[in-house]
């Protein structure tokens, strides 16, 4: 008589539907650089930016969506960059560009997952 036992399975160690840790992003995620009041600041690409704080951003309407963009992007520079006179048109261009940069259509959520 044998005495083999099979080991008892973890419920972590059961088959998965979609494993999302293996999801790797597609493309470029190269940070956009922009040089703005005399110094050089970095975005983080959209696409490394979390989706939850995004989405829940999106509620407040387009200026909190765009404003937790830059936040998120900006990390810790996020206060310094504002601290910098900012006119209005170029933030909109700024923005674009930004969009641009990751692949993100006007009109398009930066939560999508289509992007």
């Amino acid at each position: 008589m044998s005495n083999t036992r099979r080991p008892r399975r973890r419920p972590d160690d059961q088959v998965v539907d979609f494993n999302l840790d293996a999801l790797q992003a597609s493309g470029n995620l190269r940070p956009f650089v922009v040089q703005h009041g005399g110094r050089r600041w970095e975005l983080a690409h959209m696409d490394t930016l979390d989706a939850w704080k995004l989405l829940a951003a999106a509620d407040g309407g387009d200026v909190a969506a765009m404003l937790s963009i830059f936040g998120l992007a900006l990390g810790d520079q996020w206060q310094a960059f504002q601290a910098k006179p900012m006119p209005r048109h170029k933030l909109s261009v700024l923005f674009d560009a930004y969009r641009k940069h990751c692949g993100v259509q006007a009109g398009e959520s930066p939560a999508s997952t289509d992007s």
